[in-house]
């Protein structure tokens, strides 16, 4: 039975619901918030706004596997509240990252839960020991330093 990983990152900036909105909802500002140094490429033409349905592809570098194409579909939009990238393909067995913002009293919050499976088994636990689960908290420690000097 595959084993699976859940990332929970909470973060709160001192903007309005709207502006929060407006930049999370353009999928061209996923890149404004990815580490430069990650190989992340969006390849797909994108739409001003995300919507039910979007697919996004993306080529991104693999350490030892080299570029490998990343499908997302955009889904369970909510307006100004909540949205889910599910992975169609890429590089892990399940990817599915559910984001939400909510007012509270001092600004907007942020909130995301990935949920993920390695592939490969074994072998696949052990790129997470060794890579993976590292590399993943380190981007989303880079996402949470842009969001505050992009909107905080």
């Amino acid at each position: 039975m595959p084993k699976i990983h859940l990332i929970k990152r909470e973060l709160l900036l001192p903007t309005d619901l709207e502006t929060a909105w407006e930049f999370i909802r353009s999928p061209a500002n996923l890149d404004k918030i990815t580490p430069g140094d990650m190989a992340f490429e969006i390849v797909s033409d994108l739409p001003d706004e995300m919507y039910n349905g979007l697919l996004i592809e993306y080529r991104i570098g693999i350490p030892l596997i080299g570029k490998q194409t990343w499908l997302t579909e955009i889904k369970h939009v909510r307006e100004r509240h909540s949205f889910v990238d599910e992975q169609r393909v890429g590089p892990y067995k399940v990817w599915y990252h559910y984001h939400e913002i909510a007012e509270v009293a001092d600004g907007v919050r942020f909130r995301d839960q990935v949920t993920y499976v390695m592939p490969f088994g074994p072998l696949g636990a052990i790129a997470r020991a060794l890579y993976v689960k590292n590399e993943l908290q380190r981007v989303f420690d880079y996402r949470e330093q842009a969001m505050k000097q992009l909107l905080g």
